[in-house]
């Protein structure tokens, strides 16, 4: 795991730690070796040998909560989709600010900012303003 190529950089890095440990070197010279942070040694070390292979993991990251539900995300990402009568603008003039103030007129969400929008659509590479690309199968009779 130390020098493998297959390996996630950071386990390879916590992996030499400790196999320069095995070999008897001190922290300091660890740190030099491998160009790390003293304490960041220290901490892989100390680890390395409560938890054994274990604590060379990432732990859980806490994070904040998400300020909406997915039932929310895909709500919005529907109002991008299809054109709707009410909306009384184009699908190709949508744009991030304005699918924000309407998801929020339609009562979907009660704050939503531009750029929360632009992360949703970004990550189902939806672009409203290329809506001639886009196929709409509207007869329920058709596969």
């Amino acid at each position: 795991m130390a020098w493998g190529h297959k390996s996630r950089y950071r386990q390879r890095v916590r992996a030499q730690i400790v196999v320069h440990a095995s070999r008897g070197r001190s922290n300091a010279r660890i740190a030099r070796e491998t160009r790390l942070h003293l304490d960041t040694v220290r901490r892989w070390r100390y680890r390395f040998a409560e938890q054994g292979l274990a604590g060379l993991r990432d732990r859980q990251r806490s994070g904040r909560p998400s300020s909406f539900t997915p039932v929310q995300a895909a709500e919005v990402k529907a109002l991008t989709c299809w054109p709707s009568a009410e909306s009384r603008v184009p699908l190709s003039r949508w744009s991030c600010p304005e699918l924000a103030r309407e998801a929020i007129t339609r009562c979907i969400v009660t704050v939503l900012s531009a750029s929360t929008v632009r992360r949703w659509l970004k990550t189902d590479a939806l672009k409203p303003w290329q809506h001639h690309f886009w196929i709409f199968v509207t007869d329920p009779a058709r596969p």
